[in-house]
């Protein structure tokens, strides 16, 4: 249960952080309004570490259904705990998206456009073309989970580098 748990928690302050920096950057009368790309990608640094660090030694940190599946798929962790740690995170996810909601309500309300405030919690392609926007997301997933499980060690069995990286930082 503990992992699951952490899936959780890690998906939603993942979500929370992430997300929450593309708000910050994104809604009319935020905080940071304008900020750019730079405040996006560090934001998205941070959200991805923090709960990484946090929980790499529970889970795994997976906190993407595709980690958990090329992890069970290397022989890295039980197919058994797959469903429950694809359920935690979409709850997460969920939660995340939720508090956020609530969160930044007013900046929604004023935002108006529907495609400034989905931009906050989804990506879309620049231009639409099936068949290369999925190529793009296969392949941009295929790297992620390769690159973590070419990580030697523990780490990369499991299909997380974070565990390697605060193992040596402790």
């Amino acid at each position: 249960m503990q992992a699951y748990l952490a899936e959780f928690i890690g998906t939603a302050m993942l979500v929370l952080l992430g997300d929450g920096v593309c708000c910050n950057v994104s809604l009319k009368g935020s905080g940071m309004k304008g900020g750019g790309n730079v405040h996006i990608l560090i934001g998205w640094g941070m959200a991805v570490m923090v709960p990484a660090f946090s929980f790499g030694a529970m889970s795994g940190a997976h906190f993407n259904p595709a980690v958990t599946i090329g992890a069970a798929m290397r022989g890295g962790m039980s197919w058994g705990l797959v469903p429950g740690y694809i359920i935690a995170q979409m709850l997460g996810g969920f939660v995340g998206a939720a508090i956020l909601m609530v969160l930044y309500g007013d900046q929604i309300k004023e935002t108006a456009d529907d495609g400034t405030v989905r931009g906050c919690f989804c990506t879309g392609p620049s231009i639409r073309n099936t068949v290369n926007n999925f190529l793009s997301e296969f392949v941009a997933t295929f790297v992620l989970v390769f690159t973590l499980a070419s990580i030697p060690g523990e780490a990369g069995a499991s299909g997380v580098s974070w565990v390697l990286v605060y193992g040596v930082i402790e």
